[in-house]
């Protein structure tokens, strides 16, 4: 595996892109991987590493090419800083497409909580941010589908508006304009959603308000609700659990192979 650390802000040394890549040596014979991108989240205030390197890794182990974006966060936080980053991943990879050995047209984003709104903001709003990028190949920075890990992606629930609001820095206005729900159109990626109906932090309501937006856009779609679980269960094995039983949810748990296989159906 060759792993390294891309500065893709310069003037933000905390935005980086690092990737896990498989060994390209003849004798392994490895044909072009997908790649995944991986959005931890954190409220936008900080990174959950339980939501990065070990979720990357499963990717990997599963045939793709696996890259965390650590995004603009804290005071740096302001709409659309973050997007912009997830914009930058997302393009670095496929315009890199043959040093990483990555097949361009697979190239895929997973993100949780608030890095799961990154990523259904990324997939509603890729086209809208060319302008920010005059160099920038139309749709390189488009995913090829999306994982959405209990995220918020309405701004109905007012705990989650008042969040957006804080950390995001954008006023009551603008906000609408930034729900994801609100914004899916024919040419949003597909999705794989999946939620516990027992999160406290994010209702599961989130992932139906974004569901029933693909269905009446016609984009394809899956979701899956497991009966239990609290927020933040990222691979919900002990792996991640940080210490707390009742982030081991066995069910749950078998939300990664079921988005893998998702992914490579697609």
């Amino acid at each position: 595996m060759l792993i390294e650390t891309f500065h893709l802000r310069p003037e933000n040394s905390d935005v980086t892109l690092t990737s896990y890549i498989a060994d390209s040596a003849p004798e392994l014979n490895y044909t072009r991987r997908p790649a995944i991108v991986v959005f931890p989240g954190g409220g936008y205030t900080h990174l959950s590493p339980r939501e990065a390197e070990p979720v990357a890794m499963q990717f990997f182990a599963a045939g793709f090419q696996a890259f965390v974006l650590r995004y603009s966060i804290g005071e740096h936080a302001k709409f659309p800083n973050a997007l912009v980053d997830a914009s930058m991943a997302v393009a670095h990879v496929r315009e890199n497409a043959d040093r990483y050995n990555v097949d361009p047209e697979r190239v895929f984003v997973v993100g949780f909580s608030a890095g799961g709104h990154l990523a259904a903001t990324l997939g509603t709003m890729y086209d809208t941010l060319h302008a920010a990028f005059p160099g920038m190949k139309p749709g390189s920075n488009r995913p090829s589908g999306m994982i959405l890990s209990y995220a918020p992606t309405s701004v109905r629930t007012e705990k989650i508006a008042n969040s957006f609001k804080r950390t995001l820095q954008v006023s009551e206005e603008e906000l609408a304009q930034y729900s994801p729900e609100n914004l899916v159109n024919a040419q949003t990626p597909p999705a794989y959603i999946w939620h516990t109906a027992t999160d406290p932090v994010v209702p599961v309501e989130h992932a139906i308000y974004m569901a029933s937006s693909l269905a009446a856009a016609g984009v394809p779609f899956e979701v899956h609700v497991f009966p239990k679980g609290p927020h933040g269960i990222a691979l919900a094995t002990a792996q991640t659990c940080n210490g707390r039983d009742d982030m081991i949810v066995p069910d749950a748990a078998q939300w990664i192979s079921e988005a893998i296989d998702w992914a490579n159906r697609l």
